[in-house]
């Protein structure tokens, strides 16, 4: 044991010394956090029921609405936006001092992004097929391939805006909050059309993105800034919830007549001002906790597979409940989400979720990672990090 822990120390130790000086520990730390409160999230409030041969989704959000602070602390996408923004701005700016042409930066960008979505698409296509031929009913196919894609919108609103970053390099964040401001106005006070609150779903995320872009110009150092968009955003948010009819719930629940995030919601992107404020108020601490090489090589592995631990969440959970339908309804994975006691059961499963999304990480990470290439030549973080992991799995072997 004492080889294997000492093998895991060198492990940790090359990740750290395989970093570049230069590199801002806390971005990564950021968005590994963001990542991380999104899987978290959805695994607490996410609820597949059976009834029957059947699964139907709730949450117990809709039983226990007093937990709506849960959503508040997991629904972290503004901050992924945020750190998304800030690098995509910083990458553009660097690709193009070096000469290095728009749609080669771009490219290079989204392959990672939406290369895992293929592993992802191809399962649940031979799966859902598979479902339907054994008799399966049509609803709880829909009900599991909702849930296993429901990622994926997310994808597609930063992959756009990831290629608009050209443009949204100067582009101030109070631009696209007044569009939300209005969208909801003409919505919700003047009685406008459900369908323009979708508008929302590209200018409600640009509020984080373009945060981002102002953080790579400097105008987001010191704490004033923090304090003010946590401040103001949570004044906002508590205002708009307690007076104007916003639901406390940051995430969807089922039958709910209001969404805060389906589309998103002035309400919802208040709160991510708050969050994003609170982020960047968290920087010079994640950058001295990251200079310890432990904690940094568990955010750099996260990194590593952000977007595959982000697409295969929702498949651990979903394949976890399908297994054990084998022992019957099992307190916290099939039963109605209406009690402390569902809460606690579901706290005990996380540990298999986690287990369970490990392994998937394990057989689709390198569709994430596959031909990451710098100069022709695997990048050096990719390529250290593999070599260590697998040092250090041997080391423990031989323990």
């Amino acid at each position: 044991m004492r080889q294997g822990a000492h093998g895991i120390r060198r492990a940790v130790d090359r990740i750290d010394a395989a970093t570049l000086p230069e590199r801002d520990r806390a971005v990564d730390a950021l968005r590994a956090c963001a990542i991380l409160g999104v899987v978290l999230g959805h695994w607490l409030v996410t609820a597949l029921v059976a009834d029957g041969t059947a699964l139907h989704a709730a949450s117990p959000l809709q039983h226990l609405p007093w937990l709506a602070p849960i959503s508040w602390v997991f629904q972290t996408l503004a901050v992924f936006f945020l750190v998304g923004g800030h690098v995509a701005t910083r990458g553009y700016r660097s690709a193009r001092a070096r000469g290095t042409a728009y749609r080669q930066w771009l490219t290079s960008r989204l392959s990672r992004l939406f290369r895992p979505v293929a592993a992802v698409l191809a399962l649940w296509t031979v799966a859902a097929t598979a479902l339907l031929l054994t008799g399966a009913p049509f609803g709880t196919v829909r009900t599991l391939v909702k849930l296993a894609l429901s990622p994926m919108w997310f994808l597609l609103v930063f992959g756009a805006l990831t290629a608009a970053t050209p443009l949204l390099l100067r582009l101030h964040p109070l631009w696209p909050l007044a569009v939300v401001l209005h969208v909801d106005l003409v919505r919700f006070g003047l009685g406008g059309p459900d369908w323009l609150g979708w508008v929302n779903l590209a200018a409600g995320w640009l509020v984080p993105y373009t945060l981002g872009a102002a953080w790579t110009r400097g105008e987001l150092e010191g704490r004033r800034a923090g304090l003010l968009l946590l401040g103001g955003g949570a004044v906002a948010t508590a205002a708009l919830v307690a007076w104007a009819g916003y639901p406390a719930a940051m995430v969807g629940v089922p039958g709910a007549a209001v969404s805060n995030l389906n589309p998103p919601t002035l309400a919802a992107v208040t709160f991510g001002l708050a969050q994003c404020g609170l982020a960047l108020l968290l920087r010079d601490r994640l950058r001295r906790g990251m200079r310890r090489p432990v904690a940094w090589a568990a955010v750099a592995v996260v990194n590593l597979s952000a977007m595959t631990i982000f697409l295969w969440h929702q498949t651990a959970l979903m394949a976890t409940t399908a297994t054990g339908l084998a022992l019957g309804r099992l307190p916290g994975l099939h039963t109605v989400p209406d009690g402390l006691g569902w809460v606690a059961a579901r706290l005990a499963w996380i540990p298999v979720f986690v287990l369970v999304l490990a392994v998937c990480r394990s057989a689709f990470r390198s569709f994430e990672q596959g031909p990451r290439r710098v100069g022709g030549r695997t990048s050096r973080v990719i390529r250290v990090h593999r070599r260590t992991e697998r040092a250090a799995v041997e080391e423990a072997r031989r323990a």
